[in-house]
């Protein structure tokens, strides 16, 4: 009896006759990590950041257009590497909202023009980011990444410097430039034999030159500008909306990097020869030149106050100014060029092809400037000449719409953004608002794809303010729309009655390619020579 009751209560863990039939202490677990090695651990660790990855995406995509799925981690980024504008156009025409994921950035982009004005009116919920090396590259303490008053106020001290009266006194400065590159196309297409060239390159450099007379005057050397020129290729090519997200050695973001340095020290340079300078009662004669004048003219006022002294009213400066370093000078300076150069080089490049290629609109401006100038074509251009140019204005503002230099602006959520009653965007998502769709709206611009600059004459096509968004709206506009405009009048004006060019008419020549802003995909080949 005591055997059996013994046999009953034993413990199966205790009974050495039972082990071999029972799992031991460690279990299941046990069991598993024995069967582990480095390799397994990292392959079961990479499946589950791949299904989180995954499950991320589908979750901030929501209800809105995009791929169902997306690649691991990177999306698409390979092939944002070489960005084609007919891809860009079918995003577009996939939803009002729209949506990928590259590494570790979400990214919603609006089509339509109601959805992009929203996201540009809604500084609220989101800023402008560029892209996120360009904090690297501009410096995270530039004002183009202010926000709210900062950016207010900061703003209000640059438009004195976009004024009328202001824009007029760079004229020469930018007129110097033309007469030194058009003479420079002449000589390029007589040294290739009268045979056509590429000549985007070339236009780069023209463009990044007149923004560099304009900004900083003569206090920048021909050989620094030409390095600027040069190494600015690399800055575009290290902010273009996808590229790798970490600056190492030889990589875009890494050239991109050095250029900028280069460029932020010509810049401080120059501001402190302008100080010096006007200090001492010198011309305006450029933007840094102007902007210099009116922290002197500050600092005077506020020394007077701080004194007591009475000042009339028509003394004190329209905005008083705080004095700015040299080095905040600089970083002003650079988003002045960042904004302009690519932008004008996309403008540029394209009136050249279009009238080359449309005779009868280059006719048309010949025949505007040359009466402007009452048949002198060796007057130089003023602000009144430029005002009667109705015809060459509307060429410029048609080159803006029917190839648009920027075609897109990178915001970033603040916040999650309720962009519609059935979509918010996630906070930390980039969220991109597009202007060419509203810019070729056939409803609003009939055969938008046909270049007519008589639509801004005869047509309604100033009417039209909510779709002209080429210089963007809501508080971060272009702060230059003017000068660009009346830049690119001025260059092609002058051209008109300078030169006279050809274009070799490729099968690439229409076709779009997308490097920062639009270029046509043969570099624009062109013969040109001085006009008799």
């Amino acid at each position: 009896m005591a055997a059996a009751v013994d046999a009953s209560f034993t413990s199966p863990a205790a009974n050495a006759d039972m082990g071999s039939s029972v799992t031991n202490s460690s279990g299941i677990v046990g069991t598993i990590l024995e069967g582990m090695n480095g390799w397994t651990i990292a392959i079961t660790l990479f499946a589950m950041l791949v299904i989180y990855d995954q499950l991320k995406y589908i979750y901030n995509k929501g209800t809105i257009a995009g791929p169902s799925f997306k690649i691991p981690f990177m999306g698409p980024f390979l092939q944002s590497v070489n960005p084609k504008m007919e891809e860009y156009i079918a995003k577009w025409n996939s939803g009002a909202l729209s949506c990928v994921s590259v590494f570790h950035k979400f990214v919603v982009i609006a089509s339509t023009r109601d959805m992009a004005r929203k996201v540009f009116n809604s500084p609220s919920f989101v800023k402008p980011c560029v892209v996120d090396i360009a904090h690297k590259l501009l410096r995270p303490t530039n004002w183009v990444f202010m926000d709210g008053k900062a950016h207010v106020e900061y703003r209000k001290g640059l438009n004195g410097l976009f004024t009328r009266k202001a824009l007029e006194l760079y004229l020469p400065g930018q007129e110097e430039v033309y007469d030194q590159y058009f003479a420079r196309f002449v000589e390029l297409s007589r040294e290739n034999a009268g045979k056509p060239a590429p000549f985007m390159a070339e236009f780069r450099e023209a463009m990044c030159a007149v923004s560099c007379r304009t900004f900083v005057g003569h206090y920048m050397p021909d050989e620094a500008i030409k390095k600027v020129a040069d190494d600015y290729y690399m800055i575009t090519a290290a902010l273009e909306l996808v590229n790798f997200p970490v600056i190492l050695p030889f990589t875009k973001p890494w050239y991109g990097k050095k250029a900028a340095d280069m460029v932020l020290d010509e810049f401080a340079k120059c501001a402190a020869k302008s100080k010096v300078r006007m200090a001492a009662g010198g011309d305006v004669t450029c933007i840094l030149d102007g902007w210099v004048k009116s922290m002197i003219e500050s600092k005077i006022y506020r020394e007077k106050v701080e004194k007591g002294i009475e000042v009339p009213s028509e003394e004190k400066p329209s905005m008083v100014l705080r004095d700015f370093t040299d080095f905040e000078i600089s970083q002003t300076l650079f988003t002045f060029l960042f904004a302009s150069q690519d932008a004008t080089s996309s403008a540029c490049t394209w009136l050249f092809q279009v009238m080359a290629d449309r005779p009868e609109v280059l006719d048309k401006v010949r025949e505007e400037n040359l009466a402007v100038r009452n048949g002198d074509r060796s007057k130089r251009f003023d602000m009144d000449m430029l005002d009667r140019m109705a015809y060459t204005r509307a060429v410029v503002k048609e080159i803006l719409r029917y190839r648009p230099p920027v075609i897109m602006v990178p915001y970033i959520a603040k916040q999650d953004f309720p962009v519609t009653e059935n979509y918010t965007v996630p906070k930390g998502s980039m969220v991109i608002p597009s202007v060419y769709p509203a810019l070729h709206d056939p409803e609003v611009y009939p055969e938008p794809d046909t270049f007519d600059p008589e639509r801004w004459i005869t047509g309604d096509a100033e009417k039209q303010a909510k779709n002209w968004l080429v210089f963007g709206t809501g508080p971060h506009y272009c702060l230059g729309q003017t000068y660009a405009q009346l830049n690119l009048m001025a260059m092609i004006g002058k051209a008109s009655i300078e030169l006279d060019w050809q274009h070799q008419i490729t099968p690439l020549s229409e076709k779009i390619k997308v490097f920062a802003t639009i270029f046509p995909q043969d570099d624009c080949p062109l013969v040109f020579s001085k006009r008799p």
